[in-house]
């Protein structure tokens, strides 16, 4: 049996463009420090094919982790979060949890984007929220809480600690799971 955190291909292509849509708000940021490296979105342009069903699963398993490797090139930490979003959504394909992911960092990169204004995060994530669609926000429902299931990225891990953990915390309270 699968993680609960995998959700099925079908919910899986639903919150893949979502978590895409998260990721292309901040991609911006990114760009502004790395012009020519195209690694995160390209991400977010294959996190869109598959959920179009133009990729399958098998293949974006395992390019899933390019984007991540773009976090590297830049040094400000919104461009970082940035390129961390949109590998989160290429992951979407291997886990649904992944859409969570794109959205934590991409409310993350908001808000080390600008650091005087205490709302950035919060306003992204309302964003996020207001803008969810009926069938993502009922796949995201099916997600386990955040550090509920070991047995994937909410586990334990990255995602589930600090202030990252705190937003995907919130994500999931505004999609009506408890925090």
């Amino acid at each position: 049996m699968g993680s609960a955190q995998s959700l099925s291909e079908s919910d899986r292509r639903i919150v893949a463009a979502r978590a895409a849509d998260c990721a292309e708000r901040v991609l911006p940021l990114f760009e502004a420090e790395a012009p020519s490296d195209g690694r995160p979105a390209d991400a977010i342009a294959r996190a869109r094919a598959f959920a179009r069903g133009e990729l399958d699963a098998a293949g974006e398993i395992r390019r899933r982790f390019v984007a991540g490797r773009a976090a590297k090139v830049v040094a400000g930490p919104a461009a970082v979060a940035a390129a961390r979003s949109a590998a989160q959504a290429a992951g979407v394909a291997h886990m649904g949890a992944h859409a969570l992911g794109a959205a934590g960092y991409a409310a993350r990169a908001a808000g080390l984007a600008e650091p005087d204004r205490a709302g950035a995060a919060q306003d992204e994530i309302r964003w996020q929220l207001e803008h969810a669609s009926a069938p993502v926000r009922d796949a995201l429902r099916r997600l386990p809480a955040l550090g509920e299931d070991p047995a994937g990225p909410l586990g334990a891990g990255l995602l589930a600690s600090g202030e990252l953990g705190s937003l995907i915390r919130r994500i999931q309270a505004g999609l009506g799971l408890p925090g």
